[in-house]
């Protein structure tokens, strides 16, 4: 039972916020570096980076510059990072061979940061989206996005970054059933120590649009991804999609996109009790950044905020474009 408070004046809550050294000790949560994964996007060439114009201050780097970048948040304590590619549009196809050739470019940069950065853990996307020519998570057939001949796919998706040295696969497709079939794939192939984060509570968001310009799928979706991604509406489902995915094998779970969604992680946090994530996607990071470069908010400031506000919903842990940057202020005590 919650105790009683006295009443005013007896009870003053200001008191507890007169200086710094009383807020600090009474804060009910607190952001670290270990609560980041950053984010990452890889592109073909050599000593190359190319900045996404609706992602200011976010860039694709070659295997090369990102290693590089890579090792200096493995530096400032950055615990993890999360690739995707930037395809060779000439690799794209109906039948997403390349998500599984273990010489993508996806696959490349994987062995590269685990031979120059082994401390850091590599977590990976599964979806087909990259490496499609119709820009949709799974296999297509008369325009339908399949199901089960998708996850077959995304298991040998699966498979092969965990052979190039993933430490943490996240499947993002949404399809039914996947989570089982990679755990028992990941098993057999003795890769027992690899572990999934599922996009357990992905929605069918408009929040997605800069991330799509960044891994070059804006321009090749054909239609949406509302059969197969979370209704907004919908709250109830997201707790089922949950348990289904930790009873089929998951080790944590994500929410996406994240501040829209915070009523979400607090209810998976508070209902299983196991490793939630959430992920600020870019939507979220690109209004943010526009606003700051815009002098209409504090950049810091926000970033910071919005930040907390997830570990305050209960999340464990936040993939964020900005963790490089919240990394350096943490180091200075902001």
């Amino acid at each position: 039972m919650r105790p009683t408070q006295a009443s005013y004046p007896a009870t003053r809550f200001r008191r507890n916020r007169r200086t710094d050294a009383l807020r600090r000790l009474t804060q009910e949560n607190v952001l670290t570096v270990n609560d980041l994964i950053w984010p990452v996007f890889v592109q073909d060439g050599t000593d190359t980076e190319t900045e996404i114009a609706s992602m200011p201050g976010v860039v694709r780097r070659s295997i090369d510059r990102l290693t590089r970048a890579v090792a200096e948040a493995a530096e400032m304590g950055i615990p993890a990072i999360c690739l995707f590619p930037y395809t060779n549009p000439a690799l794209r196809s109906e039948t997403c061979e390349e998500a599984w050739n273990p010489d993508n470019l996806i696959n490349r940069a994987i062995r590269a940061i685990k031979a120059e950065v082994p401390e850091i853990a590599v977590m990976t996307d599964v979806a087909l989206d990259p490496y499609s020519s119709h820009g949709q998570d799974g296999l297509m057939k008369d325009g339908v996005v399949l199901n089960d001949e998708s996850v077959e796919a995304l298991v040998r998706m699966t498979l092969a970054q965990a052979d190039a040295g993933a430490d943490i696969i996240g499947p993002s497709d949404m399809m039914d059933g996947r989570i089982g079939m990679m755990r028992s794939a990941l098993e057999k192939a003795d890769h027992k120590t690899v572990a999934i984060m599922s996009y357990s509570a992905k929605y069918a968001s408009s929040y997605y649009g800069p991330f799509r310009d960044a891994v070059g799928a804006d321009a090749t979706l054909k239609g949406d991804k509302k059969t197969y991604q979370m209704n907004p509406a919908n709250s109830d489902e997201a707790l089922r999609l949950v348990h289904r995915d930790l009873t089929e094998g998951a080790d944590s779970v994500m929410v996406k996109p994240g501040m829209p969604y915070l009523d979400i992680c607090r209810r998976v946090k508070e209902e299983f009790g196991v490793p939630t994530y959430a992920y600020q996607v870019s939507g979220e990071y690109a209004m943010h950044e526009a606003a700051a470069r815009n002098g209409w908010l504090n950049g810091e400031a926000v970033m910071l905020e919005s930040l907390l506000a997830f570990k305050r919903a209960g999340c464990d842990g936040i993939l964020t474009y900005y963790a490089p940057r919240v990394a350096r202020l943490l180091s200075r005590g902001l």
